[in-house]
């Protein structure tokens, strides 16, 4: 397989090269959006700004910090997802073994369980919640 990529045991080659140029894509795109904030980050703001400037720059520098935390949590998961596909394990539920659907990581290429595992996840976090 290409990019020294085992076969897949529920992906063809072409869905598993499509999938890994999209998250190759991502995770690129990702690292360049986190270059750029901190580069913002670390603009020094003007001396003569007032406090109502500060306040807005500081409510702002607060979101985009909070922004690169889930960027840095997706780089993350992009960045196992990659390996799994390294190892032969991409595609494949780690909850129960099961096939991950192409359709499923199409839309969520960073999934590690199929859509009944996680549905089941999700189901018994709502419960937890409630009591």
């Amino acid at each position: 397989m290409a990019d020294n990529l085992p076969d897949d045991e529920y992906l063809t080659r072409e869905e598993v090269l499509s999938l890994k140029a999209l998250l190759d894509e991502q995770l690129e795109s990702l690292l360049s959006q986190s270059k750029e904030a901190v580069n913002h980050l670390i603009d020094v703001r003007p001396p003569d700004a007032d406090v109502l400037d500060v306040a807005v720059t500081e409510s702002n520098r607060d979101f985009t910090l909070r922004m690169a935390e889930r960027e840095r949590q997706l780089v993350g998961k992009i960045r196992r997802a990659l390996e799994r596909m390294h190892d032969g394990e991409y595609g494949t539920c780690e909850s129960c073994g099961a096939e991950i659907s192409y359709g499923r990581l199409m839309a969520r290429p960073v999934a590690t369980l199929c859509i009944d595992c996680k549905t089941e996840t999700e189901q018994l976090e709502r419960r937890k919640r409630v009591f």
